[in-house]
């Protein structure tokens, strides 16, 4: 009988689609770095950008196979857009044959620890349903940066994803996430891509009262990072120019 290969999470830069890119070495540990390094199966969101960060990860380290040989499956497009926990009707379990035919096999998203924020939970669902042997490595997680750096309580938080896009549903949001926080003492952290960045944060300045405490973070561990937490009144007084540029990582608490 042939013993499964482990499934690997393997975090990537948080530099994907900036115009500089961090060094591996300042965001990633040897271990991390060699381990990816060695893997010849993975399951990717985008087999384009997974191949340009392996062929990073060959520069410090020699790759077991040329970049073109590597067995790259992409996650399905609908995954993406709808997210993959809980009951999608996606059915992971065939991306994991490699692993079945006792083949290691890596999990990688765009930025960051995949499953987290990103797609990949329905893989390791599936991995542990089919008896395979899930191995997080360490590596830049957005989200436990920003609130690590944001003052706001790291004892008790939510992760809540992305705040409607229509602008009443979005104030309606805010202020229930904004009545939870302070009754709660729960931090609230949320996140919107580059775009969306500027009105975003508009928004939360008008709706937010003015004793609550506004974080924002964007390119955590690029040169270009940029990291602010007040209270609403003091943003209004001293306005921060949004990163139009990179994701940001928004909380809100008391």
């Amino acid at each position: 009988m042939t013993t499964p290969g482990k499934l690997y999470l393997v975090p990537a830069p948080l530099d994907f689609g900036c115009s500089t890119q961090t060094p591996l070495t300042e965001v990633l540990p040897a271990g991390t770095l060699a381990v990816a390094a060695q893997l010849q199966h993975w399951i990717c969101e985008n087999a384009k950008s997974a191949r340009a960060y392996l062929k990073r990860v060959g520069e410090l380290h020699p790759l077991a196979s040329p970049i073109q040989s590597l067995d790259l499956q992409e996650l399905p497009r609908e995954v993406h857009k709808k997210g993959d926990h809980g009951s999608t009707g996606f059915d992971a379990k065939p991306l994991l044959a490699p692993a079945l035919a006792g083949h290691d096999l890596g999990l990688l998203s765009e930025a960051g620890m995949p499953a987290v924020a990103d797609p990949g939970s329905s893989v390791v669902r599936a991995a542990h349903e089919l008896g395979i042997t899930v191995v997080p490595l360490v590596g830049p997680v957005s989200l436990l940066l920003a609130l690590a750096a944001s003052g706001l309580s790291g004892q008790n938080f939510a992760f809540v994803g992305y705040l409607p896009q229509d602008a009443a549903e979005r104030a309606m949001r805010i202020r229930e996430l904004e009545s939870l926080a302070l009754k709660s003492g729960q931090t609230q952290l949320f996140i919107e891509t580059p775009y969306r960045n500027a009105a975003l944060q508009e928004a939360l300045l008008k709706t937010l009262q003015h004793n609550t405490r506004l974080a924002v973070a964007s390119g955590l561990t690029l040169a270009t990072a940029q990291l602010r937490s007040n209270t609403v009144k003091n943003w209004k007084q001293q306005p921060l120019a949004p990163d139009k540029d990179t994701p940001a990582v928004y909380a809100i608490g008391r």
